[in-house]
Formats: structure tokens, sequence, C-alpha cells
């Protein structure tokens, strides 16, 4: 999208605190003193307030930003609906959930000519969308960089890059997220995907719940798992443009569109704490044992969107990143195990050390679905290399894996639950899984 961007990609800011009050101007003087919404805003700009939550959610859960911009966003034309492609929303009522054990391959490649929001395919989610509970898993693979803007009312948009990285134009200011990054959108928030290499892809958390927020580190202390400094605002950029420019609305499940007489992307300055972030999974700080047992998957939690239920998540962002494991006498890759939430994992970069790699495996760019009460673990594999395995010290970093974890079943589109990458044998990665039992008398 062409433009005069007064700021680059490497203007970024460290948040000062995860979710506490922020404020960037691209002009000395765009930001009014001491009041958001003076008789006239400075610079002839306009004031204006984005919410994310209700006015009246607590002080701690509010989040808003007030926005100082050339033309406010209510002078736009009408918007008319125009097709979702292969984007789908909560309800998710065209297929039954499924408990049986599913994986992907990575998505096939698109045209020559798809951009992020024609390049997103939706797996399945949970909740629904007018009630802003669940969320939804897309994944995304483009070849183009957006010549539009795009912005979502029904929920906020936490990417997850694998191949290819991403300069994302916001209404805020430019966001750079390469692999190994999350870039999250605030809901509402309009934003632009130019594609930095060739082609580009990855993952989606579509989150309709409550805004994604630090976990609580309980008995850990101060300090561990992500540190609030570690995610990066963006510095205030504005887009001075006349002329077409379409802006994509996605509202209650459906794309509608309308033609702009300039970019909306005209933000000069603003403060608050509805802000778009990017931060680098591999500066997660892992905590884990240091005397036996493989610890539970929520103590690699960086996100976390809570629910009416205290420590019940609508949906949580997990990440393996490099560690070292010491752990003595303990199987180290992660237990069997049955759990009450339903978990897709997807993979960034090299192998889990759960799962076999290579071809008709686990690999970059696929994923699997483990709903609530479905058995999984190591495959067959893996647990006859682990048992066996001398337990000295050992780093893992060969690979970097996530998982979207949420507290209700994941229903597939038909789509995914039809799809040529779906893998039709999945299941016969825990065959041969021997009986070894044997009875002392």
């Amino acid at each position: 999208m062409s433009g005069d961007a007064r700021k680059t990609a490497e203007g970024l800011a460290y948040l000062s605190g995860f979710g506490n009050e922020h404020s960037s101007e691209a002009v000395a003087g765009a930001l009014p003193e001491g009041r958001n919404s003076p008789q006239r805003a400075p610079l002839g700009l306009y004031a204006e307030q984005l919410s994310g939550t209700a006015f009246t959610e607590p002080r701690t859960r509010n989040r808003r930003s007030w926005l100082y911009r050339i033309r406010p966003s209510a002078a736009h034309p009408a918007f008319t609906r125009s097709g979702n492609g292969t984007i789908r929303t909560a309800p998710f009522n065209q297929a039954v959930p499924d408990p049986n054990r599913l994986r992907w391959n990575p998505l096939p490649v698109p045209g020559p000519a798809t951009d992020f929001v024609e390049g997103l395919w939706t797996l399945g989610g949970n909740g629904d969308v007018t009630q802003r509970t669940g969320m939804a898993v897309h994944l995304y693979h483009a070849t183009a960089s957006m010549e539009r803007v795009f912005s979502d009312a029904d929920g906020e948009l936490l990417i997850v890059p694998e191949r290819g990285g991403l300069l994302l134009r916001t209404e805020f200011g430019l966001l750079h997220a390469e692999p190994g990054h999350v870039a999250l959108i605030p809901r509402g928030v309009r934003f632009s995907v130019e594609l930095l290499d060739e082609d580009a892809r990855g993952y989606v958390c579509e989150n309709y719940g409550a805004p994604f927020q630090l976990p609580d580190l309980g008995p850990i202390g101060a300090n561990g798992l992500a540190n609030a400094r570690d995610f990066r605002a963006p510095v205030a950029a504005y887009e001075e443009q006349d002329g077409p420019v379409e802006v994509v609305n996605k509202f209650c499940g459906n794309l509608w569109t309308a033609e702009y007489d300039h970019s909306p992307l005209d933000v000069v300055a603003w403060h608050g704490n509805h802000v778009p972030y990017v931060y680098d999974l591999r500066r997660f700080n892992v905590i884990g044992s240091i005397s036996y047992d493989h610890p539970d998957p929520s103590i690699f939690t960086v996100l976390t969107s809570p629910s009416d239920t205290p420590g019940l998540a609508g949906v949580d962002f997990v990440v393996f990143a490099p560690r070292w494991l010491v752990g003595e006498d303990t199987f180290r890759p992660p237990y069997f195990h049955r759990n009450v939430m339903s978990e897709y994992m997807g993979l960034i970069e090299g192998a889990y050390d759960a799962k076999t790699a290579g071809p008709g495996g686990f690999v970059p760019g696929g994923g699997s679905l483990h709903n609530m009460m479905s058995a999984h673990g190591p495959d067959r594999e893996t647990f006859d290399r682990a048992s066996a395995a001398e337990l000295r010290p050992q780093r893992i970093e060969d690979g970097l894996a996530f998982m979207f974890e949420t507290r209700w079943p994941v229903t597939l589109t038909p789509q995914a639950a039809r799809a040529e990458h779906l893998q039709p044998r999945y299941d016969d990665v825990w065959q041969g899984l021997e009986r070894h039992f044997r009875p002392l008398h």
C-alpha cells in the first residue's frame, strides 16, 4: 500500500509495562497536554477514543486508546457485503466436534496475488462471536502485499509467522514481525500487511473473548515467563494519502468493504493501552524442573485470555522455547496425558521433542489438534528413544513450537475436515507401543 509513512519499521518502543498507559507522536506537539479531547485538538487533528473493553470494566482490565488523526474514523461511506473467502467464524455449527486426534500438513501454495486476508484459512474454533466468547484457529499463506486495509471487529488477532517476515502498517505505527515473533492486533484496529519476503506463511489465533494478558505468576514469584518489558509497541506513524483505499471490516463473521477517499492509517499521535505489539518468543524466560518430573505445559504460557472461572482460560498461548532439561529419573518429553483443555499445536521451526519430524510427520507450517480428553503424547519412536536415553543435561534448541489451548472443544470447519493436506493416518504414530508389563510375582 502506497503512502507517506513518517516513521520506519525500526521505530519500535519497548512497553514500560504490559497493559499500562503508553504514548507516541509522529509530530512534536500532536499530543494534547492535560486533556484527552480539548476543544481544539493540536495541529488541527481530530481526537477519537478507541475502546477495546466496556467503559465501566475495572481499571486493571480496561483497554482504550486516544487517537489524534487527520480525519475521524466516522468519515467513511457505507460498507457493503463482500465474499468471505476461506474465513469462517463462530458459532462453528456446520459439523459436530470430533474427538479424534488430527494433524495437517502446511497449507498448499496459493495463487500469485494472494494477500494476507485472501490467504486466511479457518481450521475451526468455538464459542459465539456475537457473545464475545471463544476463539478461532486460522492459518495464512500469502504471496502478495496488501493494497487495502483490514480490521476485525470480532476479536483480536495473534499472528504467529512461520515463514517470511511481515511489516504490519497499523493505525498506531509500524510493526516488524519475523518467524520467531508474535504480533498482536487489538480488536478493531485497522492495519495492512506488507510481505518482506517472496511469500509468508503462519498461524493466527482470533480471540473473541477478554483481551490477552500476561498470566499471573503465583508461586513462581516476581520473575519468569514473558517479561512485560520485552513487548514492543509501534512508534506513531501516519499515511497522508488522498485517493481511493479499500477498507475491509470483519463484523460478526462476515467481510464488509467500503472505498474510502483517504488512508485510514492517518493517526499522528496516540496514548492508551489498547495497542498493537510484537514479542520475540526467544526472550521467553523458561521455568522448569531442576529435580525430577516433566512440568505441566501451563508453565510455558506466554499470554492468557481469562474467562469467568479463575484459572480456566478462554484461550492460552503457550510456547515451547529453547531450554535445558535436567530432570533426574524423568521421562523428559511431554508425558502421555488427557486434558480438559483442547490443544491446537503448530511448529515454527525445527522439530518438537515429542513428535517425529520429516515427511508425513509434524513439520513447520503444519499443526495438530487434540480436543478435550483425547489421549495423546509422544509417538512410539520418541517413547523408545527417551526411555533408553542417558539422562545428562540436555539443551533443546533445534525447535520452536506453540499451542493455542482453549477451555472448549475446537469444532472443525468443513474445509478443514475435508482438506487434502489433512494427514489420513495420524493415529498410526502410537501404534507399536508394546506391552512391557512384568508382574513381580
